[in-house]
């Protein structure tokens, strides 16, 4: 074999000097989810509290600038190392993490299109054609003969459903109920189906490995984002609206009762996870809110939203040191 081909990079176990961009993974897009659903939360926060309109708009445009560097990123390591993204697309856990790039582009287009309609309405229609293909492959994925295990079970594994359920949330409001009301069908039925798995894995078997483990809090957005979408279709709130609420609730008291485990563990971009999630549970409080005028749910949202604003800090904060000191996309 000539020196040439020797030292051409191998696509499927690249050499260290190429390992930055290899190993950067489908999971980055979870930042995005974050950052985006902190803009929506902050604009859904802004009537009563009408400064908080100029924060949302500074935090979209940086969610916006995120997910456009790290879909370049990711791009880049599909074209230079497809072997690489292949490898994430088998592997048990960061499979569900692909539908986080659809997920991304609906919150975006949620969160721009009170400036921008037009603009909106056609990031959404791409990321609902994305999320249908995406969780078409990933329930597929997930019923074939691979060899899963029980270990493999994670929270994230939501993620398809809940992009599922987030697509009403425009999409009721832009005239396509027809669509909203098929994905929303579908996201509801595979969130009953995986939480069931979910207990039992949690319940019967081995915990959860640490750097997983804040996939716990992902147990909040998919009855918190199906308030959202259910009211956004029927426009009110009736009593299934206020079960699917409270559900979020109950497993946001179930996660409090988690944080002295999750404060002993090591930072990871699986932390991101602990974004999303609260920002739909601040929405889904601030829009329970306004359709029933209850002063009590408003409290609740701006408490969750403070809390979110410090755990995206925090989390800002941490990601950077993380990239500073080249912990980031580093062999597993």
């Amino acid at each position: 074999m000539s020196e040439h081909t020797s030292n051409a990079p191998d696509p499927i176990t690249p050499p260290a000097e190429h390992s930055r961009l290899a190993h950067f993974h489908v999971t980055f897009f979870a930042i995005v989810m974050g950052l985006m659903g902190l803009a929506l939360a902050l604009h859904a926060a802004a009537p009563a509290a009408p400064w908080l309109a100029n924060a949302s708009s500074l935090v979209l445009l940086i969610g916006i600038a995120a997910f456009l560097v790290i879909s370049v990123f990711y791009l880049a390591k599909a074209l230079r190392y497809p072997a690489m993204v292949g490898e994430e697309w088998h592997h048990p856990v960061k499979l569900a993490f692909f539908p986080t790039i659809t997920v991304s582009m609906l919150l975006m287009a949620t969160a721009i299109f009170p400036y921008e309609e037009t603009l909106a309405t056609w990031i959404w229609l791409a990321g609902v054609a994305g999320q249908g293909v995406l969780t078409i492959a990933v329930v597929t994925g997930w019923i074939s003969h691979r060899s899963f295990q029980v270990g493999h079970l994670t929270p994230a594994w939501f993620i398809p459903a809940v992009g599922n359920v987030i697509v009403p949330i425009l999409g009721a409001r832009i005239g396509y109920i027809e669509i909203s009301w098929l994905l929303f069908s579908g996201g509801i039925i595979f969130w009953i189906v995986l939480l069931t798995l979910v207990m039992n894995r949690l319940i019967f078997h081995d915990p959860m490995v640490a750097r997983l483990f804040p996939t716990m809090v992902i147990l909040i957005a998919p009855p918190a984002v199906a308030f959202l979408a259910y009211v956004s279709m029927i426009g009110t709130v009736d009593g299934f609206a206020r079960m699917l609420l409270n559900a979020g609730y109950i497993f946001a008291a179930l996660v409090v009762a988690q944080v002295p485990k999750l404060a002993k563990l090591p930072f990871a971009l699986s932390w991101w996870a602990l974004s999303f999630p609260l920002a739909a549970l601040a929405i889904a409080s601030f829009r329970f809110s306004q359709l029933d005028g209850s002063r009590v749910h408003q409290t609740i949202g701006f408490f969750i939203l403070i809390i979110l604003v410090c755990v995206v800090a925090g989390l800002v904060w941490r990601t950077g040191r993380a990239i500073a000191q080249d912990e980031i996309c580093q062999p597993e």
